[in-house]
């Protein structure tokens, strides 16, 4: 987004994503040991949401500890899936990831799901932690540093589609022939991927590629079979014949399509660029 204008963010690239095998206990089984049915949305004492405190203090808080909240609505929901981890891939959580245990909320932007964690409070409003008040909200391109007001926009929770080709990096030389792309795809919210299209001539036509999560099994999105939560990688075999720009861009279960443009989604502090990702490739000699 910064090449477009300049953003206040961390410059996260195409790598804030990963996939992982998280275990714990699930959130609306702990609540319900506490007296919260599943599916509630508001307590008999007027609790709306659920506020996850982090150990981790930060500047941002004034030396306090990192919070943020989810709606008790999600919380509650067994099909959300909201996990309190303490393994990672079969193994204890390390120290990065949040040792001894964190929040996993997927389908939603990774700042919710709360590392270190030292307590949950059932809360009647939002929580008010810089991050859920004063960050990760998504603003029109007209606001800037100057007209900003934060309490007009709710705190970023759900994320739109967005896919990436992975196998070639912008300015690549690649020898010209067949050229295998690949990348991931994901959508927010535990929407499939209905599709990925790929482009070798800048857009002017376009080729669907083949989508999967486990090898050698084709992916249908929104099937019982297939992970709502993981990413769908895709991959395409393609006749590259000059210099040219690669494009991709994915559709989910929901008809989302990504805005082919980052201009009409650039937002002052930077998130959720999920335009048409696009790789500039050049001639030459090399063996990709």
């Amino acid at each position: 987004m910064s090449k477009t204008k300049v953003v206040k963010g961390v410059g996260w690239d195409v790598s804030a994503i990963g996939n992982a095998v998280w275990s714990g206990a699930k959130l609306v089984d702990v609540l319900e040991l506490v007296g919260i049915p599943k599916l509630t949305s508001i307590t008999q004492f007027g609790g709306k949401h659920v506020e996850f405190v982090s150990i981790d203090k930060c500047k941002e808080e004034n030396g306090g500890p990192y919070k943020v909240s989810i709606p008790l609505s999600l919380a509650t929901n067994p099909e959300a899936d909201v996990l309190l981890a303490y393994e990672m891939n079969e193994e204890p959580l390390n120290r990065d990831h949040g040792y001894p245990l964190r929040v996993i909320v997927p389908g939603i932007i990774g700042a919710r799901s709360v590392k270190w964690l030292d307590s949950i409070n059932i809360i009647a409003e939002e929580s008010q932690g810089f991050f859920m008040q004063r960050d990760y909200k998504m603003f029109p391109p007209s606001v800037n540093w100057e007209n900003i007001n934060w309490s007009t926009r709710r705190p970023q929770m759900d994320f739109p589609v967005q896919c990436v080709i992975c196998s070639l990096e912008d300015v690549s030389t690649i020898k010209l022939g067949k050229v295998k792309i690949s990348g991931y795809a994901v959508s927010g919210g535990g929407r499939g991927i209905e599709r990925v299209d790929v482009s070798v001539d800048g857009g002017k036509t376009w080729l669907e590629a083949s989508r999967f999560q486990k090898s050698g099994i084709p992916y249908i999105a929104d099937d019982a079979n297939s992970d709502k939560w993981a990413w769908v990688q895709f991959e395409i075999t393609v006749d590259i014949h000059n210099s040219t720009e690669v494009i991709a861009k994915a559709v989910d279960s929901a008809a989302n399509v990504q805005p082919e443009k980052v201009e009409d989604i650039w937002n002052l502090r930077g998130i959720l660029n999920t335009s048409w990702h696009r790789v500039q490739v050049r001639a030459g000699h090399s063996n990709l």
